[in-house]
């Protein structure tokens, strides 16, 4: 029983139905693996490890029964930007430390429903805002690859968890690249799912026309499997669509690749930043596609470089509304002794509110301020439609679309990037946000200091199952998704 942690969903789903080990054996072999690994790793947050057996128990109980749902009984953590009832929801700021949440999020109430357990929540940068997992009050979590790494960011808890093994699956969230950038530092699948496919329910909000959540585990299937409960229309989310849900899982080999068009953009890889080693690895996976049938497709993506700029508007304004919210009066941080309203206001979210959200609130409320809308954010809302009428043009002719998920592997924690150069390893993965299109990272090997690189398919609208589908069946073929870091390989 000391290797549960290397068993795939699929495989804990069998083990657990015939009663090969409990529910509760598996969430204290994962309680125990986090209380040991995770002071090196600094993934979570809240470790929830009460209410794990207690769910673990209940899922016990459901499984006896017979009547229990497939995912019955298997840990996963909840990135700390989905509200939890009863558990403190930080969203990594200091503005929310003393957080807890009166409800549970949509996506966090399907996993309970479906008899998931919560092993806690984890690290992410403040508010979802920064690329590297170190803008978090709580401190920088690391990457389990090379523990003085980042992990990736926003969701950089989710990657670090699952890269260690302190958890099976998890959830994070993606407005700019959150979920694939992570997931590409990290050696791990991860599912940006179309726009309006998961609820924001719950999700405490970033950019509300961007952000969106999915799932982050090894494999395709694992992702598949995280999808099935969480992806489906809810009426408390007025952007959910209302369209019909695929079954991930059964349609993991629907996708034939033999045929299969795939765009290659030329201007992707003439990007100045992207690194040599990167760059091999992902031409190597695609090769590799190739020989397994696909078709490569050189394309033009010709509003590449207006996706930094035209995110860089809209995310900002977007931020700067929703964070309006947060002014030390109804809940979350208060300073202390406000001489009066106007005091109150300034210093709370002053002191509340770290360096990279008090600038892109700087940034925001600019660009939407009296004089600036105009030549600002509605020109930012225009560009962002040529950007996406750019990428609906390529799906005319190819089937997905490929890129590198990030010009570089994992950087140096405290390599202190200035703004313009985080913001520009983003390049690959903002534009899907700006479109609303679905994207996937798959892990495709690695660079010369053993640091993991990421291949990004983008899809067509509500092509969730053709991306997961292409990315299992290459991970049938090859066997980078296996690979562990050292500190996965410890024992509790």
């Amino acid at each position: 029983m000391t290797d549960l942690h290397r068993l795939s969903i699929r495989e804990l789903s069998e083990g657990l139905k015939q009663a090969q080990f409990s529910s509760r054996e598996l969430t204290e072999h994962y309680l125990k693996r986090i209380a040991k690994i995770d002071p090196k790793v600094k993934s979570y947050v809240t470790v929830t490890a009460e209410q794990a057996l207690a769910e673990a128990d209940a899922a016990d109980a459901a499984l006896k029964s017979g009547n229990a749902h497939a995912l019955a009984g298997i840990p996963l953590a909840h990135k700390d930007i989905f509200c939890t009832r009863g558990i403190k929801t930080t969203a990594g700021s200091k503005m929310l430390d003393n957080f807890i949440s009166p409800y549970d999020a949509t996506v966090v109430a399907k996993a309970k429903a479906a008899g998931l357990v919560t092993l806690g929540k984890v690290n992410m940068d403040e508010f979802a805002m920064g690329s590297t997992s170190e803008n978090s009050y709580i401190g920088a979590t690391s990457n389990p690859w090379a523990l003085d790494h980042v992990p990736g960011g926003s969701s950089g808890g989710s990657a670090a968890a699952v890269a260690a093994d302190l958890a099976p699956i998890a959830t994070g969230t993606d407005t700019g690249g959150s979920i694939r950038q992570p997931a590409s530092f990290c050696g791990l699948t991860g599912l940006k799912p179309t726009y309006g496919r998961v609820s924001r329910f719950g999700m405490i909000a970033y950019a509300s026309s961007l952000d969106q959540g999915g799932p982050m585990a090894r494999s395709a299937e694992d992702c598949a499997y995280l999808m099935n409960v969480i992806a489906g229309h809810d009426a408390k989310d007025s952007t959910s669509i209302n369209k019909e849900v695929d079954d991930y899982v059964a349609n993991l080999n629907g996708t034939a690749v033999k045929g299969l068009r795939i765009g290659i953009p030329k201007q992707y890889f003439n990007v100045a930043g992207l690194d040599a080693d990167v760059k091999a690895r992902v031409e190597e996976s695609l090769k590799k596609l190739e020989d397994m049938g696909a078709i490569l497709v050189e394309i033009d993506l010709n509003m590449t470089e207006a996706y930094v700029p035209t995110y860089y508007l809209i995310a900002p304004a977007e931020a700067s509304s929703n964070l309006s919210r947060f002014d030390g009066v109804r809940y979350g941080y208060r300073c202390e002794n406000p001489v009066d309203l106007m005091d109150l206001y300034k210093r709370s979210r002053s002191e509340g509110f770290g360096a990279e959200v008090q600038r892109r609130i700087l940034i925001g409320t600019y660009a939407l301020s009296a004089g600036y809308y105009d030549a600002y954010y509605v020109k930012a809302q225009k560009v962002r439609r040529l950007i996406q009428q750019d990428f609906l043009k390529a799906f005319e002719s190819v089937d997905v679309i490929a890129a590198p998920s990030a010009p570089t592997t994992a950087y140096k924690i405290g390599a202190n990037l200035s703004p313009t150069e985080m913001y520009l390893g983003d390049i690959y993965t903002l534009a899907v946000n700006l479109a609303g299109l679905p994207a996937i990272n798959a892990p495709v090997g690695f660079d010369k200091d053993s640091l993991p690189v990421g291949l990004q398919l983008i899809g067509n609208y509500w092509s969730e199952s053709q991306l997961l589908s292409i990315v299992h069946q290459y991970q049938q073929n090859t066997d980078w998704h296996t690979k562990r870091a050292a500190i996965a390989e410890e024992n509790a």
